[in-house]
């Protein structure tokens, strides 16, 4: 069974030196508008959330979801600092259910789905948060996850209903972007 990471070690890639490799702003761009609603499922301690939240603007929201208390407190202390915790609703998923409501613009799934214990579940679940023609963005660790992992993770998605619609380059990642037609 995977395993969750701890709050305490997300100190070690959530940081000023990924963003050297990794910048949130550049990867969501082609994806993120004002006024959108984003979902970040596993969202940690904001490294994703934050950007997004800035991006969606005053008419937009991100819903931050993660499994550990501690990971929503941290990212709603850096949300603050950073002045979007306006514009972010954090969410304590429960151990076996996301437990958000549709409909979505874009979730965004990074470095979490190799973490799920039954990854079609999981992708069940994500399934009907977006609405028709929302977009889910995978990003998983190439460190984690094998090629012949992450492909077949975007066969279960299809086996959803998902669409690869692109492929995009993410540093350390494999990366795809889905549709729901």
């Amino acid at each position: 069974m995977p395993e969750v990471c701890p709050w305490w070690l997300a100190y070690t890639f959530d940081n000023r030196l990924r963003r050297i490799f990794q910048k949130p702003e550049v990867i969501l761009a082609p994806y993120i508008r004002e006024g959108m609603t984003v979902v970040d499922i596993g969202a940690g301690m904001g490294y994703f959330a934050i950007p997004a939240a800035r991006m969606v603007g005053d008419g937009g929201l991100v819903i931050a979801a993660d499994l550990q208390q501690k990971m929503l407190e941290v990212l709603a202390k850096r949300a603050r600092k950073a002045g979007v915790a306006e514009r972010i609703q954090f969410h304590k998923c429960a151990a076996d259910r996301i437990g958000i409501e549709g409909p979505v613009d874009l979730v965004l799934l990074c470095n979490v789905v190799h973490e799920t214990p039954d990854q079609r579940a999981f992708l069940q679940e994500v399934w009907p948060t977006l609405r028709s023609g929302g977009k889910c963005f995978i990003a998983e660790p190439r460190a984690h996850v094998s090629p012949a992992k992450f492909e077949e993770t975007v066969v279960l998605a299809g086996q959803v209903g998902f669409v690869v619609e692109k492929r995009p380059k993410v540093a350390l990642s494999r990366a795809v972007v889905l549709a729901k037609r």
